[in-house]
């Protein structure tokens, strides 16, 4: 009898020259959510998915990797992204460490990506 197929394993990876998380699936980008920095703050803006790997859970697993190291760099973190505010809601791991989006955040943010 075979052997079901493995699934690859995600891999999460962050592109500091990019300014993004990106999740890989056996090498291809998967998805991304995107960051700017203020100070002491990381603003998450917007996260996607790829078509194709829908329904597999992997923007949770990306967005947790991103989080935790936010965390582990001593970041605060700002839930801009819908996707991220909705992340947040479901748990509380992370309240610690975030803050409110502001109006003059979201200036700040429309100055940053024009």
């Amino acid at each position: 009898m075979p052997k079901p197929e493995q699934s690859p394993t995600p891999v999460v990876e962050r592109r500091d020259d990019r300014r993004r998380y990106e999740i890989l699936v056996d090498g291809e980008r998967a998805g991304l959510t995107a960051y700017r920095d203020k100070e002491e703050q990381r603003v998450f803006y917007h996260t996607e998915t790829a078509e194709a790997f829908a329904g597999r859970g992997l923007a949770r697993e990306l967005v947790r990797y991103a989080l935790d190291d936010t965390r582990r760099q001593g970041k605060r973190i700002v839930p801009v992204c819908p996707y991220v505010a909705k992340f947040l809601e479901r748990t509380d791991a992370y309240a610690d460490i975030t803050d409110e989006v502001t109006p003059e955040i979201r200036h700040w943010l429309k100055a940053e990506l024009s």
